[in-house]
């Protein structure tokens, strides 16, 4: 997924999913120029083929503001919620390139705009991302959004916006779009946790009705980037202190995946020398994990990651991300079939 009719070609931080309908959809941030910069959107791309080929991205979400992460949710018969989240003009305007283009967009958006599109919007649709209802706000984030437990409760496990080490669990009700409150992490409440970071979660219900999710944590003097485990037995309510599964070095942020088979895969970026895309595997439903294997290998850019996955027919595996070859080309959102034995 990129653009080869403009310098908007960034794409970037996609979630894949397979739709009730057979078909895979692949959300992201596209339509930008850089890392951070005025003119992201949440954009969409459909394939009907398990994958061979994509639509062209369309948006789905795009606010005054810059449109990043986008998660998807399939729920129901037919149930799709897209989400992203932005940041403030300030923001934007320390960080993104200092360009005129940017400065004019910047520029143009009034504090009127800002204040009504600055958060963490999402959209549903109920016939399989073809229409979407109107904008939500949410007062979490996620890069890949809800998961739907075995009851069809939809269940978001997020960071409230901004601030580290305070990640929530909400409810979502799929008809109005109302958010409820059902339990926090406390990660604040443990000392050794003091100088590390948490967030980027993501979530997944196993066969037995236990929640798993996965943490993104790093520390301040950047030695530590890493993957954390969590879990909940009441739906979210509370949750086991965070127990680090893999290196320090190994990478982040996790997303938990549930083969036919019985596995459990998460999938994550390594930012280090050599640069990749990097998964781990349970055969006990989270209690143990295998060492690292390598998805795909990265070439000289450390500007990569938020990887996620489905399952096609014949049990292989599909694995969309983002990467760049160089830091002076734009990212593009790439997949990598790959099976297990």
């Amino acid at each position: 997924m990129t653009n080869t009719k403009s310098h908007h070609a960034y794409f970037a931080w996609p979630t894949i999913a397979k739709l009730q309908n057979g078909r895979i959809c692949v959300g992201a941030s596209g339509y930008r120029i850089e890392h951070i910069c005025p003119f992201g959107k949440g954009v969409l791309a459909f394939s009907d083929d398990n994958g061979e080929t994509y639509s062209e991205p369309v948006p789905v979400i795009d606010t005054v503001l810059d449109d990043r992460d986008v998660g998807l949710t399939v729920f129901g018969e037919k149930g799709l919620i897209v989400t992203s989240f932005n940041n403030t003009l300030q923001f934007q305007r320390e960080n993104m390139p200092q360009t005129q283009e940017c400065f004019d967009y910047i520029n143009s958006v009034s504090p009127e705009e800002e204040a009504e599109a600055l958060g963490v919007p999402f959209r549903i649709s109920n016939d399989c991302g073809e229409t979407f209802g109107k904008i939500h706000n949410s007062p979490i984030s996620s890069p890949h959004g809800p998961t739907e437990l075995r009851d069809g409760t939809i269940l978001w496990v997020g960071r409230i916006q901004g601030i580290h080490n305070h990640i929530e669990a909400h409810t979502i009700d799929t008809e109005t779009g109302e958010m409820s409150f059902v339990g926090d992490m406390e990660l604040y409440k443990y000392e050794e946790f003091r100088d590390i970071y948490f967030y980027e979660p993501h979530a997944i219900e196993l066969p037995d009705g236990k929640i798993i999710c996965h943490l993104r944590a790093e520390n301040k003097d950047e030695t530590l980037f890493t993957l954390y485990q969590t879990e909940s037995t009441d739906k979210g309510v509370t949750w086991t202190k965070p127990r680090q599964i893999v290196r320090d070095d190994s990478g982040a942020p996790g997303h938990l995946f549930m083969h036919s088979s019985g596995v459990l895969i998460s999938t994550f970026s390594h930012r280090a020398k050599p640069y990749g895309i990097w998964a781990i595997f349970s055969n006990d439903n989270g209690k143990t994990w295998s060492d690292e294997k390598i998805i795909y290998n990265a070439n000289e850019s450390d500007d990569l990651g938020y990887p996620s996955t489905v399952e096609l027919p014949d049990g292989s595996l599909i694995t969309a991300f983002y990467t760049r070859d160089t830091e002076d080309v734009p990212a593009i959102i790439m997949q990598q079939k790959w099976a297990f034995i």
